[in-house]
């Protein structure tokens, strides 16, 4: 070997196999089914919550318009304009739309002689049948779209 010449082993290469990056990848998809499913759930169950938040407050409100003006409300927008809903209609977080709202009409016997017909309940316009069966309503057969 002379002097100031450098040798090179031309066999010895740095990087990775095929073989080692198929497995890392094995690895990662697998780690990745997992957690996939799971995050979906937490999805689902925040959106649940969220639901079962805003149904409470618009029959809180239902409620509260039909004793102070002694007459239920003719439409959800008339808990808004009244100012009971001051954010405005919450969005339904299934449709991410708040115009999907499913009111229920009913009579509501306000004195021996007064009887009014307006909205008695409130429900999502998903047709989701786990949020249905969690929350314990009927589910409209045709999907609801909204169109903003």
């Amino acid at each position: 070997m002379r002097k100031g010449t450098i040798q090179q082993n031309q066999s010895s290469q740095t990087g990775f196999t095929l073989i080692e990056l198929l497995v890392v990848i094995a690895i990662c998809l697998i780690m990745a089914s997992f957690a996939v499913p799971t995050y979906s759930r937490i999805i689902t169950r925040s959106h649940e919550a969220v639901l079962k938040d805003d149904l409470f407050t618009m029959r809180k409100m239902i409620k509260q318009y039909t004793l102070d003006n002694r007459k239920p409300p003719e439409s959800l927008q008339e808990l808004v304009e009244s100012g009971y809903l001051s954010g405005g209609l919450p969005v339904d977080p299934f449709t991410g739309c708040n115009k999907t709202w499913q009111s229920v009409m009913g009579q509501v016997k306000i004195s021996a002689e007064e009887t009014f017909t307006g909205i008695v309940n409130v429900h999502s316009g998903s047709n989701n049948r786990r949020v249905a069966r969690i929350l314990n309503f009927k589910v409209c057969a045709s999907r609801v779209f909204c169109t903003s």
